[in-house]
Parts: C-alpha cells; sequence; structure tokens
C-alpha cells in the first residue's frame, strides 16, 4: 500500500500538462481519459489488454510484482492480485466485454479501495487499418474527505502511464 501511495505522488509531481486529461473533476467525481494510437493489430492490442500482469508497472500494485496481477476478459472476471503469505485483492470486475472491441470493469484502483469512492474503466480497441487506436476512460464518483477532485490529476497520471506501458507491450511484446 505505501508503495502505491508513494507511486501516486510521484505521479502527481511528474504530471504535465501534455499527459494530464482529467475530463471533468467535481467535489463527488472526476473522469479521465486518453485516445492512444499503436502501431500494432487490434487483436494484438486486445491480447495484450488480458495479460496486465506483463505491462502493468509493478509499482502500482500491493505485493510489488506485476506478475501477480491477472485479467480475466469475461463478464463477472476479475482483475486480481496474488498477495505473497497467500492473501488476495480485487482490484475491479469485469461487467462487460464486446470481445476484442470493448471492456468494462467495475471497482476502485488502489489508495480509492479505502474510501467510498467507486469507478467504472473503459478500454475500447478500434482497428483502424494501419494501426489501433485503443480509448481508455475511468469515471469515478462517491465520497472521499475533503473531496474526490483532489485525486483527479494523480489518478489520471497513473492510467497514463499503464496505457502507455500497454502500447509498449502491445507494439514489442515486451515489459517496459
Amino acid at each position: 500500500m505505501r508503495t502505491l501511495l508513494l507511486g501516486l505522488a510521484a505521479g502527481l509531481a511528474l504530471a504535465t500538462a501534455a499527459s494530464a486529461e482529467v475530463l471533468d473533476s467535481q467535489p463527488t467525481g472526476f473522469e479521465v481519459g486518453h485516445v492512444i494510437e499503436i502501431a500494432a493489430p487490434a487483436a494484438k492490442v486486445w491480447a495484450a489488454l488480458g495479460q496486465v500482469g506483463a505491462w502493468w508497472d509493478s509499482g502500482h500494485s500491493f505485493s510489488g510484482d506485476a506478475k501477480n496481477l491477472t485479467l480475466e476478459l469475461k463478464p463477472g472476471g476479475c482483475w486480481c492480485e496474488a498477495l505473497p503469505g497467500g492473501g488476495d485483492v480485487r482490484h475491479m470486475s469485469v461487467v462487460f466485454v464486446d470481445p476484442g472491441k470493448t471492456l468494462v470493469l467495475e471497482g476502485a484502483l488502489g489508495p480509492l479501495q479505502s474510501t467510498g469512492a467507486m469507478g467504472h474503466m473503459t478500454w475500447k480497441v478500434h482497428d483502424t487499418g494501419a494501426s489501433t487506436t485503443l480509448t481508455v476512460k475511468y469515471d469515478v464518483g462517491g465520497y472521499i474527505v475533503g473531496g474526490i477532485d483532489k485525486w483527479a490529476t494523480p489518478v489520471d497520471t497513473v492510467i497514463t502511464a499503464q496505457a502507455e506501458r500497454l502500447k509498449h507491450y502491445a507494439e514489442t511484446g515486451k515489459p517496459q
């Protein structure tokens, strides 16, 4: 948890106008979104999305090792993490799948899990012929002391970094 909080703080410190895509921010909620062009076929991007343990940053995990993350691309599927010593974390649950095109997850990531926040994250994969357009949106609402809007920029920074890591993995087959 400490690693996750430090990672969010570091992400906030490194945020730039170019990477910040906070689409809306209110005391009761926020929306962040990104559109990224990936030089890989849509089927490869979709497959990479399901291999979250290969591209997610270990610094943004509870266990400190992204290889402990799994994502089941089916309704009711779990974005889960195995913890050392036998514990587990359910980061998000899959609520909608249009295979190869759209994945919708429900839950609160990282330190948001211990608050009154809840979110929906949508990943859309669109084949443009020469490349793939990946659209990621994360809508978060609920209660956090002082207003949830203060989390918009740090969360955006983390989601931006993870989407870039997915891009790198889909294009090269290697973790960043």
